[in-house]
């Protein structure tokens, strides 16, 4: 696929895919969710790839939806229902289920689905200019693509809500302060701190941190008995892999560790 929204290279074991429509925010659209689903596929796919970044060209991460679509030379209305089904929701999917590390480069406003966006990364690094909110409630919709799921895993029950009915904006600081984000950096040292970073989880045990997304998402639906178990079943399988022998190695050998990603 030719992609026209979103710019995507990989470096040095990062995937770093762009949204490209600064003009609009980078907000959502139907021809932007099918070519980051593509993305998304392919970097499931390709082991060069070891962690993915995403993240927004411009003064923009995300501004969710872009609403012209529901008006702009349409001779029927939207189904917003299956618009959701066949596009967002298989996007947050899609990233949810990555198995690797999953960085949200939250350089600006974050609002709406861009904010479902940025919650269904593993972590997420913002500047100092970076806003976000969850815009739904003022243009009377409920949260979508997944932000009824996520941000109260993220962020608590009563603060999810507080901000899903109220549509207040929220500024970096206090998204760092509720755990709605990991960190904060300023603007000017944004985009060497996210490299730096995402170069860190590209270098780090890959099959190990797939393992850990996958537990703790179940330990959220199972009994600690449960969990138990299902973490002696994956520290069995994980013992005895490459990058275990090598870390141990490395261990004794007093020098940093070499992993594949094995």
């Amino acid at each position: 696929m030719e992609y026209e929204e979103i710019d995507y290279r990989v470096e040095d074991g990062v995937g770093w895919m762009r949204l490209r429509r600064p003009d609009k925010l980078n907000a959502l659209t139907t021809r932007m969710a099918s070519e980051a689903l593509d993305v998304l596929a392919g970097a499931r796919e390709d082991e060069a790839v070891r962690c993915l970044v995403i993240t927004g060209e411009g003064r923009g991460f995300c501004a969710g939806q872009d609403l012209t679509e529901f008006t702009a030379g349409v001779a029927t209305p939207l189904d917003v229902g299956e618009h959701l089904r066949s596009g967002y929701n298989r996007m947050i999917t899609a990233i949810v289920e990555l198995p690797m590390p999953v960085v949200a480069g939250v350089n600006g406003v974050a609002a709406g689905a861009g904010l479902s966006l940025a919650l269904a990364c593993d972590v997420r690094i913002a500047s100092d200019a970076a806003r976000f909110l969850q815009a739904f409630v003022r243009i009377g919709l409920v949260p979508d693509s997944g932000g009824n799921w996520l941000l109260p895993r993220v962020v608590g029950y009563a603060k999810a809500l507080e901000l899903s009915i109220t549509g207040d904006q929220v500024d970096a600081a206090e998204a760092l302060r509720i755990g709605l984000v990991n960190r904060v950096v300023p603007a000017e040292e944004f985009d060497a701190e996210l490299a730096e970073f995402a170069g860190r989880m590209a270098q780090a045990p890959t099959r190990a941190i797939a393992a850990a997304k996958e537990l703790m998402g179940q330990s959220l639906r199972l009994t600690l008995t449960e969990t138990l178990e299902r973490e002696a079943l994956t520290q069995a399988d994980l013992a005895g892999s490459p990058d275990f022998a090598e870390g141990v190695r490395a261990f004794l050998e007093k020098r940093p560790p070499k992993f594949t990603g094995r």
